[in-house]
């Protein structure tokens, strides 16, 4: 059987994967560098997909590969609840100070982000002793029962899988005093007595990296407390650094209540975190959370490796950086290219729009043919938004000038041929 081909594993993994589980590529990584990807056959392709978000500080670097050997040859698992390790301890001290708050702060590790929101949502019902929980239009916040019902999203997320968690409820993402605000929704729909927390992405990642204006989260906070509600922050996709700010909640000043933290924080190992204020997160009782494999010992030194390269090599200022050199390629692109629209999100988290040349309506399939000519030229993008038609961008904040560049170059003779 030979396993170095990509058509035999394709033909396999059709064959013993459920067709629930998506697969975007035909291509089977063996290994990946930085960013780049190969295949078992050989091939490179360029990363600007960066696993969704959760390389910022690159693939197999050297340094979170040398964290991950040194703790797996020491221990592997003992359960954080029952033999507790110096490398969990080490990384919820480290989260306590660089999330954003001038306040104590306390931490639950987890395996996954779904994981983080779910528990911050639980812990803001404890906490304040109400059920409601208000998230918003485009919103993406995991595939559990819980997560997947706050997902603003039908098709994939939550179609056929009902009925849904209670309890929940949606507003347009933008607006606070206006007349599909908060404060109006206060009066039409739920008493602000009844609402926990309200839980938002500061820039909405699978709904298309939507940003906000530029006071709506003061606003949006103040009304909050206002009404003793918590505001939780998503920033599973926008943290570590992706935003060119640490968290992208400080590009608003604001500093949430809780915040859920996950992807990048471990080089994709299967760690996430919830930070929240000390009493917030004391309120629980004793074995009130927890889970068998939450804050693993090798995760915890890979997050440990990710903070220390983030600082090391300056990586928030590359992504600003990077941010920079991205949007101003893309603005060449608007003039050039009818099909390209507008160009959304902030740093080195950034979208444009694939329209209709006439019309300007949101071009859901020629979005998916230039992702497949990407993908056969060698260059790994993604899609997303409400309509299908947002690439984004999530490349490595490590990737070098010139893989920035032929990646570029292959996307733009993709927009020259749809």
């Amino acid at each position: 059987m030979n396993t170095k081909s990509n058509q035999d594993l394709n033909t396999r993994r059709v064959r013993y994967f459920s067709n629930a589980v998506g697969c975007l590529s035909t291509k089977f990584i063996e290994s990946a560098q930085g960013a780049i990807l190969r295949d078992v056959e050989g091939r490179e392709y360029i990363d600007f997909a960066g696993g969704i978000g959760a390389m910022n500080v690159g693939h197999s670097h050297p340094k979170v590969v040398a964290a991950i050997k040194y703790q797996a040859e020491k221990m592997t698992h003992t359960c954080l609840m029952i033999n507790p390790y110096p490398p969990a301890v080490e990384l919820a001290e480290k989260l306590c100070k660089i999330t954003p708050g001038d306040f104590e702060k306390k931490v639950v590790l987890v395996s996954s982000g779904a994981e983080a929101v779910e528990n911050a949502v639980k812990i803001a019902r404890y906490y304040t002793k109400r059920p409601a929980i208000i998230v918003f239009e485009n919103a993406y916040h995991g595939r559990t029962l819980l997560t997947m019902s706050m997902t603003s999203k039908v098709k994939p997320y939550k179609l056929g899988f009902g009925p849904f968690a209670p309890e929940i409820y949606r507003i347009p993402f933008g607006d606070v005093l206006g007349p599909e605000g908060l404060t109006d929704f206060f009066i039409k729909h739920i008493n602000p007595e009844a609402v926990a927390a309200v839980v938002a992405e500061p820039i909405q990642g699978e709904g298309g990296f939507i940003t906000p204006p530029a006071n709506y989260f003061q606003e949006l906070v103040k009304t909050c407390h206002d009404n003793g509600i918590l505001f939780v922050a998503d920033e599973i996709q926008s943290g570590m650094g992706r935003t060119g700010k640490m968290f992208a909640i400080e590009n608003w000043d604001v500093e949430p209540d809780i915040i859920a933290v996950g992807k990048s924080l471990a080089a994709g190992m299967p760690l996430a975190a919830v930070v929240g204020k000390a009493d917030i997160m004391d309120s629980i009782h004793p074995w009130g959370l927890g889970g068998t494999y939450g804050g693993n010992p090798i995760c915890c030194a890979a997050a440990l490796a990710v903070l220390e390269i983030i600082e090391s090599e300056h990586l928030v200022e590359k992504a600003h950086e990077l941010g920079k050199k991205l949007y101003s390629r893309f603005e060449q692109w608007q003039k050039k290219f009818d099909i390209v629209g507008g160009i959304r999100g902030l740093g080195a988290m950034l979208g444009i729009e694939i329209v209709k040349r006439t019309s300007k309506a949101p071009a859901a399939d020629e979005t998916k043919q230039l992702v497949s000519f990407c993908h056969d030229n060698g260059l790994i993008i993604l899609s997303c938004g409400t309509y299908g038609n947002i690439i984004r961008f999530l490349l490595p904040f490590v990737i070098k000038d010139k893989e920035i560049e032929k990646g570029l170059s292959i996307l733009e003779k993709g927009l020259e041929s749809i």
